[in-house]
């Protein structure tokens, strides 16, 4: 018996499976996902595969840890405080409503940060379902000023500053920039998402794409294309993961560390 136990353990919502001395320090560790076998010393190679026999799934690859591309030794780097990509869809809003749930809301008629918060959170759910096709997505991004960009979306297609609408029940008519729901008054709202994307522009050294993405409208009437900017329905979000070919998955790892570095937004 080589005396090596497998200690099973979840990190960043994956699965790994430690090979371990009697006396808790590593050897190895298995990752099922990507079907990998990495040692720590080649000399008990054969004992590792022999601990984890009853754990593997079938073939795997087996060798030392891959050396740390740039993108990967930059988020080792970063502080936690600084990194974005912890955030909830609709962070900036849980932090408020946790803070002051009544603020200065409290006549008879919905706190309106609720239903903006729905509506983050439904794309937010809708976009982090990307992730297995290559993409990276970060939630609530601060913008000096107070400013947010609500979803940075990073894949193969390229990157897009998405704005969360509430439009549950209500018609849509967009006529650039304004944007109409239901009844109420028009709002030039186009050129705050393209504001957004212009500062991620800027803050990534790289093309963002606007897009105005609309929760729950019951229909949407656009009376010209409008300049630039994609509007799209929560349902209709996955359309932007179809074309590829922009960023190679180098490129978007290397956009996606710098992005969800604060200080990168510190200046935009």
């Amino acid at each position: 018996m080589s005396g090596l136990r497998v200690v099973p353990t979840w990190r960043h919502g994956r699965e790994r499976l430690y090979v371990c001395f009697p006396d808790g320090r590593n050897i190895a560790w298995y990752d099922r996902e990507a079907a990998r076998v990495n040692l720590l010393s080649e000399d008990r190679r054969e004992d590792v595969l022999e601990a984890l026999g009853p754990f593997l799934t079938g073939p795997v690859a087996v060798g030392p840890p891959p050396v740390p591309t740039p993108a990967e030794l930059a988020r080792l780097s970063l502080h936690p405080d600084d990194d974005l990509a912890p955030n909830r869809p609709g962070e900036a809003l849980l932090v408020a409503l946790d803070r002051d749930p009544a603020a200065s809301h409290r006549l008879l008629r919905p706190d309106p940060r609720r239903r903006a918060l729905e509506a983050e959170q439904t794309v937010g759910e809708a976009l982090d379902r990307l992730d297995g096709a290559g993409w990276h997505t970060l939630h609530s991004v601060p913008l000096p000023g107070g400013d947010r960009v609500h979803h940075l979306a990073i894949g193969p297609a390229g990157l897009f500053a998405i704005h969360a609408l509430y439009a549950r029940k209500q018609r849509v008519v967009v006529a650039d920039p304004m944007v109409t729901l239901g009844r109420r008054e028009p709002q030039p709202l186009l050129r705050r998402v393209r504001a957004d994307a212009d500062r991620a522009s800027y803050a990534l050294t790289a093309e963002v794409h606007p897009v105005l993405a609309l929760v729950g409208p019951t229909g949407l009437r656009l009376t010209t294309p409008p300049r630039e900017v994609r509007v799209l329905t929560d349902t209709g979000l996955a359309d932007l993961a179809r074309p590829g070919g922009v960023l190679k998955p180098a490129d978007v790892e290397a956009l996606h560390a710098m992005a969800r570095d604060r200080h990168t937004w510190s200046r935009v």
